[in-house]
């Protein structure tokens, strides 16, 4: 149920005097009113009295867009059609930040907003000084009832409003403003929106699904939660390991204990960590950069250092952590310290190697986990760990897996309690003997809410991450089904033209939707398609810029690898996937590109970090995606048709619509 400032019938709204409405703006309005803001209200409800007295209907003003944390200006719902009006009082010209705003009100309220998923949608904004207005009813290839944002000034509004409902006149669909208002809101935020969300002192309940399936992100956190207060109440050592299938919110979970405990008045100040340095750099940015905006809006300045120091106090890559352990030996200032993807944590060869070659650490011989749990073990009384797992998502050298920190803990810190997901047992985990070996030297306690079953980034198809591993297990059949349990809410097309996929990407996305190009790290013979995997790029900008800066992802002219895009996600993605992976009927054959060639990539450790980079690759867009397979150039031996085609026809058999 989502909230608003103002509720009335157009007929009641039209009668009443513009000092009672605003009165009663106000008298919800948690915020001090500045002038400004009045007057533009008395603008906005002298204008639309004039303009609804033919019709019947329900007025809204000021409507919560919790996601966004923003509130639409004015929702309009007449006979079959619920208007989104953004307001720019004063303003001459069609912003493009403006139009995107208002289009990016009505997005949400499609995708989230249960009874706005089939009714007639048109975001319109009102430049009032405009010279012209733009009265231009178009569809999309979404078929979604959601029409392109309208342009207007003040008086054009009202044959604006006339034209959409005539436009749509035998539209079926009725909504009434009662059920419009009290229906159920269930949105899945980025993680960058939910790391926001969450620093400003939301809940998770409030910036998530509230659906039944999505119960568990709930329970999870309420059950570390719970594991927190045992600890610090019974002075114990507790680790803890939690699961989930790609994009079901562990580090949503992380963040949200690490935010919880931001201030040490209980001495239970948490440290969400992570060995993922273009995720940490991209969430620091975006909370010091909201941070600023927000005192901005106060009427206070604060510099982005000062406000990235104070971000830095609760969210830190996993290295700075260990590092400055290393030379202070008192216990940590946090109690509770959250480990994301710690799977990927670094094993005893690859953090003996390091630290001898790059901190001059002759004599350190620990693998990171155990050094690590080391350090929170310095505490006298009580500390935790939570370690969120991905399964199957080990990209890099060195990294150990879940079992070696189950091993640290046998080894060496058995007098910690441990409480596991059952799913950890499952083969993607590689872990089981090793839950099996640690259950004989301490206490293990499963716990079924400490793992996250549903996907909650792919708010259209929740079998995404079920049709990816089918994909790469090479099990066609249960693609094929998986497939069409998706493919009508979440399209997945396959090309061999990266034009066509880029125009396809601009079509779909709508708003400030991000979308970008992603490829394997291992892809170097995409050069002649102007794609250099080698070729520095800045993830903070590739993420967080908009649509004017070269550098950022709608440019399509930067990619991300694997590295870059792990934790993250985008609206829309394009894979160009290249001949470092390839299908072949006895299984994937994999290669890295060495000097002048392709080498097979014999290790098979190795072979599993580069179908691990594609699985990554594969499940980062929340709407959709786009496949390429180039064509090759029988002419150029790094590119023989036979390293591609393969693929494609693996993919096409599947079923993905051709493009």
């Amino acid at each position: 149920m989502l909230n608003f400032y103002y509720k009335d019938s157009i007929i009641s709204f039209t009668e009443k005097t513009t000092n009672e409405i605003i009165g009663q703006i106000t008298n919800f309005n948690q915020f001090d009113s500045s002038r400004n803001q009045n007057k533009s209200w008395k603008y906005q409800i002298e204008s639309l009295q004039q303009i609804l007295k033919p019709y019947n209907g329900t007025i809204f003003f000021e409507f919560s867009i919790p996601r966004m944390g923003k509130r639409v200006d004015v929702i309009l719902i007449v006979e079959n059609i619920v208007f989104v009006i953004e307001y720019k009082v004063g303003e001459n010209k069609y912003l493009s930040y403006n139009l995107e705003q208002v289009w990016d009100y009505a997005l949400d309220l499609k995708n989230f907003h249960q009874p706005s998923h089939n009714i007639v949608m048109a975001p319109i904004l009102v430049a009032t000084e405009a010279k012209e207005t733009f009265i231009e009813i178009a569809t999309t290839s979404h078929n979604d009832n959601l029409i392109l944002p309208i342009r207007t000034n003040s008086e054009g509004l009202s044959n604006v409003i006339q034209s959409v409902i005539t436009f749509f006149q035998d539209e079926e669909s009725q909504i009434e403003g009662e059920v419009f208002s009290e229906g159920r809101y269930s949105p899945t935020p980025t993680i960058v929106e939910a790391a926001v969300s969450l620093y400003n002192d939301h809940t998770v309940d409030e910036i998530t699904r509230s659906d039944a399936e999505a119960k568990n992100l709930t329970a999870t956190t309420s059950s570390i939660s719970e594991i927190i207060k045992i600890a610090k109440s019974q002075s114990k050592k507790i680790i803890c390991f939690v699961t989930g299938v790609p994009g079901a919110g562990k580090t949503l979970v992380g963040l949200k204990v690490a935010t919880t405990h931001l201030e040490d008045r209980n001495e239970t100040a948490s440290v969400y960590l992570s060995g993922n340095a273009p995720l940490v750099a991209i969430l620091q940015e975006a909370l010091a950069r909201d941070k600023v905006k927000n005192e901005k809006g106060k009427g206070n300045k604060i510099t982005k250092a000062k406000a990235r120091a104070g971000v830095k106090t609760f969210i830190q890559i996993i290295h700075h952590y260990r590092d400055a352990y290393l030379t202070d030996p008192n216990p940590p200032y946090d109690h509770v310290a959250i480990f994301d993807e710690a799977q990927r944590a670094w094993n005893k060869e690859q953090t003996i190697k390091f630290m001898k070659q790059k901190k001059g650490q002759d004599d350190f011989n620990h693998s990171e986990p155990e050094f690590l749990i080391s350090c929170l073990d310095r505490h006298k009384d009580w500390a935790v760990i939570v370690c969120l797992v991905g399964g199957g998502q080990e990209i890099n050298t060195g990294e150990a897996g879940i079992s070696e920190w189950l091993e640290a803990i046998k080894n060496k810190f058995n007098h910690w309690e441990v409480f596991i997901s059952p799913n950890l047992t499952d083969s993607e985990y590689a872990a089981k003997k090793s839950i099996e070996d640690l259950n004989k030297k301490t206490k293990v306690s499963f716990n079924e809410n400490l793992h996250l079953s549903v996907s909650m980034r792919s708010f259209r198809a929740e079998n995404l991450s079920n049709f990816v591993k089918n994909v790469l297990d090479l099990k066609v059949e249960d693609a094929q089904k998986t497939l069409k349990q998706i493919n009508h809410n979440y399209p997945i097309v396959l090309t061999r033209d990266l034009k066509k996929a880029k125009k396809w990407l601009k079509e779909k996305a709508r708003g400030s939707e991000r979308f970008g190009i992603v490829v394997s790290s291992q892809a170097q013979r995409l050069k002649p398609f102007a794609i250099d995997v080698k070729s520095p790029m800045n993830p903070v900008h590739w993420f967080l810029n908009g649509k004017d800066d070269v550098r950022s992802s709608y440019f399509l002219e930067d990619v991300a690898t694997e590295f870059h895009v792990q934790g993250l996600e985008l609206d829309w993605a394009c894979i160009t996937w290249d001949g470092d992976l390839r299908y072949s009927e006895e299984g994937w054959k994999t290669f890295s590109f060495k000097g002048k060639k392709w080498q097979n990539i014999r290790k098979k450790e190795r072979q599993n970090y580069l179908i691990n980079a594609y699985r990554v690759l594969l499940t980062r867009a929340r709407q959709g995606m786009v496949i390429v397979i180039p064509e090759g150039d029988p002419n150029d031996q790094t590119r023989n048709p036979s390293f591609y085609d393969p693929t494609y026809k693996y993919l096409k058999n599947i079923g993905l619509d051709i493009l």
